[in-house]
């Protein structure tokens, strides 16, 4: 491990990023020393502009990955080789706002169906039930599931904060059944290796065949099933607030992005042009064609 990268790490770890964010972030720096065969200690503005530029043009990164990069190197030269041109020189890109794709009810239950494993499929219903991310379904444990107050405690999710969640009465039916079968000792759901849960990629592979079994044509993944959840919520009426609690999001404009794809709550209401006073019709109208 060369002294730059030792004291990157260092620098991550006093700030207590998430391991994840390190081990990105060292791959991003890694990959800019690859790129021009120098340390990254050696380069300067117009050497990571053209990076930018190569990544943008010539790699065609999408945008999440350009922002990656873009913060993996802000981080290295702002904080661990403090240099003072940092935020003038390596911008952020612009990330374009999309709506994620929602499954409906019927879509849900018939996906959750066609999972053939019954492992697997108990972790994605407690996905679906909870509203959780897929990282903090595997790293569930035994003791998170607390039948007494019918709630799931989620330690260190996203931004490394526990939460609590609501545990419903269908969900614990299943998650008994499921440990009476298999007798998990620990992890909720192990996975392979010996004293470790089970990985988000064969979750993620369990995913993809029961959506080509299903013959659902809208794309599915495990976080899929989180954004069905907020949607469904607030289609039933829950209040935005109590979701963003229940998601554990940071702030209520991440939650709010769901009242653009909750059809039955924004369609449903009623359009100001409906309550104007209608005029007395002066003659029988047309009748339209029959296209309209």
């Amino acid at each position: 491990m060369t002294p730059l990268r030792q004291r990157m790490t260092e620098d991550m770890e006093i700030r207590n990023l998430a391991y994840n964010t390190q081990l990105s972030y060292l791959q991003q720096v890694s990959s800019l020393a690859k790129y021009y065969q120098r340390s990254p200690e050696t380069l300067g503005p117009e050497e990571i502009r053209a990076y930018q530029v190569h990544a943008t043009t010539e790699r065609k990164l999408a945008p999440g990955s350009l922002c990656i990069i873009a913060s993996a190197l802000r981080f290295l030269y702002k904080v661990t080789l403090k240099r003072e041109w940092v935020d003038a020189e390596i911008p952020l890109p612009k990330k374009p706002f999309q709506l994620p794709v929602i499954l409906s009810r019927e879509e849900v239950a018939h996906f959750l169906e066609s999972i053939a494993s019954s492992k697997h499929r108990t972790i994605l219903i407690t996905a679906y039930a909870a509203g959780l991310r897929i990282s903090e379904v595997t790293h569930l444990k035994i003791t998170d599931i607390d039948s007494q107050r019918m709630m799931i405690r989620i330690a260190q999710g996203k931004g490394q904060k526990d939460r609590y969640v609501m545990l419903s009465l269908q969900l614990l039916e299943i998650l008994r059944a499921y440990w009476k079968a298999t007798r998990p000792k620990d992890w909720l759901f192990p996975g392979d290796i010996p004293g470790r849960p089970i990985t988000t990629g064969a979750v993620e592979d369990a995913c993809q065949k029961a959506r080509r079994v299903s013959g659902i044509k809208k794309p599915i993944t495990p976080h899929s099933l989180r954004h069905a959840f907020a949607t469904h919520l607030l289609e039933s009426g829950t209040d935005v607030r109590k979701i963003q609690l229940l998601m554990g999001h940071r702030s209520l404009a991440s939650t709010a992005r769901y009242l653009k794809v909750a059809t039955t709550t924004v369609c449903a209401t009623t359009s100001p042009f409906d309550l104007l006073p209608r005029p007395a019709p002066t003659e029988s109208p047309a009748t339209p064609p029959a296209y309209f």
